[in-house]
């Protein structure tokens, strides 16, 4: 899941073929049929998270600020004088190796991809999203039955997201988090 995870990032940057038909395609494929996930979802979010990164609302990796973390340092100090508190924030580096790993991709993005094409009326990419579940039960039910798919399924869910949830935080954290300075776009990528 992680190799797909890269290689349908690599084909929505439309970074492996000359050509973009032949990347949109593989995108499509990739995040659809091998990943289980929607590809108009995924340039969704990821067009926003590259148009503003770390902009607090504008970049969607952000979204747990400040329900579960308190991230960047105005963000957070704006927290602490307004006295808003969802969680113990002082002990958030003991607490998000329980929290945000685990929880991202099984409880949070499972159900929000389904809302996601629903919502938007993307049948196209309903279907396409459809046969990776389809296919990932005709191969193990036999095998394992209903509770062990489900379990299995979670549980190579909750890798991927451990994976996932470092790999893209480790990008964020060290850089500067704040609210949208509304610079132009080249300014805001090379700060």
């Amino acid at each position: 899941q992680a190799q797909a995870g890269w290689l349908q990032h690599d084909f929505g940057h439309l970074s492996v073929f000359s050509t973009s038909r032949w990347n949109h395609w593989l995108h499509k494929f990739v995040i659809s049929h091998l990943k289980g996930a929607p590809a108009s979802w995924w340039n969704h979010l990821h067009f926003q998270h590259h148009a503003k990164p770390n902009c607090f609302r504008k970049d969607p990796d952000l979204n747990m600020h400040p329900l579960f973390f308190a991230l960047g340092k105005t963000l957070s100090v704006e927290l602490g004088v307004q006295k808003k508190k969802f969680m113990p924030y002082n002990h958030q580096h003991k607490y998000f190796f329980i929290i945000g790993p685990p929880a991202l991709i099984p409880l949070y993005f499972q159900w929000y991809i389904f809302c996601f094409v629903v919502q938007r009326k993307q049948w196209v990419d309903l279907a396409c999203m459809l046969t990776f579940y389809v296919r990932f039960l005709l191969t193990y039910l036999p095998l394992l039955g209903v509770l062990g798919v489900l379990g299995l399924f979670v549980l190579v869910r909750i890798i991927e997201s451990v994976w996932f949830v470092w790999v893209t935080q480790m990008n964020h954290i060290p850089m500067n988090i704040d609210y949208d300075k509304n610079v132009d776009w080249f300014s805001g990528q090379v700060r």
